[in-house]
């Protein structure tokens, strides 16, 4: 494509944008000054994209059938065989459908998006397939991840493994039932206020979202950089070490990460866990919309770690009941600018842009009224801060998270890992298509009170099942030290040995 210059009509409507007033002569003047500036947009919109080659061949695959995909979970299913050896050798993964697979389509979970096809593979899908996975599709994510339910993917809810009828977590929805029924060993989630974790905790399977920083986010459509995070969801402790330590670490692209710390975190398996400490987080349990039955199903899981060596007692930190409340500024705004008016990935860091989904994304504007209700809202409330108040809110907020961080770390610096409910509840129903636009609302979001926080204060935060109640998956969740994700793997992979979670 190329850039033309501004007719004067054009540049007075772009002056009237800017609160600018312009005599006849000044807008001459400025229009004949951007001519270079002009001509330096051509020349780089003649020249090549820098853009990583595609390593592995692979087709477009296909959209299955309902028959075959009964709980919605798939949005693409296709096989893409990494190299001939390596870690992951033998395992088959799903990728959230926010992460780009070169030739793949990729629709987010919008209609807006459907159509779009990326051209490169994501650094964690190069890696993967470097170790020798088998990528066999994308599965369905809520509508632009901005869900904790599973009811607002553009192609209809995705439903609980356990369950027809009832929630998957969200956003990485198709993620949690895909590994729960076992039709993949792994797969990718995405965690901006606990996507990875809700999805495991309702699906009842293993999702940790790293210390942000340490995977690598690049080719992953964003929400908010300062909360995208994105790690491994699977049915077992030892696929979720084994594809943590495959994906981590520096690529070269992704600003978050700084000074990352990695592991051979397989290495934690089997080291156990006597003299560990573990502190039982008070206000997890006193959370809005709290189920006393999970409440006491996690409690009674605490316990088995005490049978297994480590000290557990109580510890409360009362700053952990304010953690969803500091981050809706961040996560609404941030959203709003760069998901959503940034085109889908935002500006202002050294990263690889993938501009064709750019351009795609841009179309949302046209077809706004699609849009899922979730995104309306945020969209909504997001677009009136940042007119009314600009981005204060979304700064101090930002702020205010390093002392929420700083509460956490003294507790840290007794414990060595925080427990409670990953949610406070088990799946819910889902609304039915009549359902008011404040219980779709509700349905969405009542459940990420306990693993939001995270997010803004970028600890590791690990969702294992511990049991059932009613017939559905109830989830704990370990919090560790930056970094120390080998420390919450000991911790899993101990109370995973102690028998079926079914059972418990």
């Amino acid at each position: 494509m190329s850039v033309a210059l501004p007719t004067s009509i054009q540049l007075r409507s772009v002056a009237e944008q800017c609160g600018l007033s312009l005599t006849d002569e000044d807008a001459a003047s400025f229009r004949s000054l951007m001519k270079s500036s002009i001509g330096a947009y051509n020349l780089i919109a003649a020249m090549p994209d820098e853009l990583p080659l595609v390593k592995y061949p692979r087709t477009p695959g296909y959209r299955p059938s309902a028959e075959e995909n009964p709980r919605n979970a798939w949005y693409r299913k296709t096989k893409i065989q990494g190299a001939t050896s390596g870690k992951l050798k033998g395992k088959t993964v799903a990728l959230k459908d926010n992460i780009l697979l070169a030739g793949v389509p990729m629709m987010n979970g919008s209609a807006t998006l459907e159509g779009y096809v990326p051209e490169f593979d994501a650094t964690i899908v190069t890696r993967m397939l470097d170790a020798g996975a088998e990528i066999v599709g994308k599965t369905h994510c809520e509508s632009f991840c901005l869900s904790g339910g599973s009811h607002t993917n553009a192609t209809g809810a995705v439903h609980n493994p356990h369950r027809m009828g009832y929630s998957a977590g969200g956003s990485s929805s198709g993620s949690g039932v895909v590994v729960a029924l076992g039709e993949v060993d792994m797969a990718i989630g995405g965690d901006q206020g606990g996507s990875i974790r809700m999805p495991s905790s309702f699906c009842g399977t293993y999702g940790m979202k790293p210390t942000w920083g340490l995977v690598p986010y690049t080719g992953i459509m964003p929400i908010e950089i300062f909360i995208d995070h994105t790690g491994p969801m699977t049915a077992t402790v030892a696929d979720n070490a084994l594809l943590l330590e495959v994906i981590a670490g520096d690529d070269g692209y992704d600003s978050r990460i700084k000074a990352p710390k990695f592991d051979e975190y397989t290495k934690a398996l089997g080291a156990g866990i006597k003299g560990m400490k573990i502190g039982i987080l008070k206000e997890g349990f006193e959370q809005p919309g709290a189920e006393a039955t999970v409440n006491e199903c996690v409690r009674e899981a605490a316990k088995r770690f005490a049978d297994l060596g480590a000290s557990v007692e109580t510890v409360s930190i009362p700053m952990h009941l304010l953690g969803a409340a500091i981050w809706t500024p961040i996560g609404t705004e941030g959203l709003t600018q760069t998901l959503m008016f940034g085109d889908g990935y935002g500006i202002s860091r050294g990263d690889l842009y993938p501009t064709s989904l750019m351009d795609f994304h841009r179309g949302w504007r046209r077809q706004a009224d699609s849009l899922s209700k979730t995104n309306k809202l945020f969209l909504l409330l997001g677009a009136y801060i940042n007119n009314t108040f600009g981005s204060r809110f979304y700064g101090k907020a930002l702020n205010i998270s390093r002392r929420l961080a700083a509460a956490y770390d003294r507790a840290l610096g007794t414990y060595d890992l925080l427990l409670m409910p990953t949610t406070p509840m088990k799946a819910t129903p889902l609304p039915p298509a009549d359902a008011s636009t404040e219980d779709y609302f509700t349905r969405a979001t009542e459940m990420f009170t306990n693993t939001a926080p995270f997010d803004i204060t970028h600890h590791p935060a690990m969702s294992l099942p511990c049991g059932m109640v009613d017939g559905l998956p109830v989830g704990l969740m370990l919090v560790g030290r930056h970094f120390e994700e080998t420390t919450i793997y000991r911790a899993a992979h101990a109370f995973e040995q102690i028998g079926d979670w079914k059972k418990m």
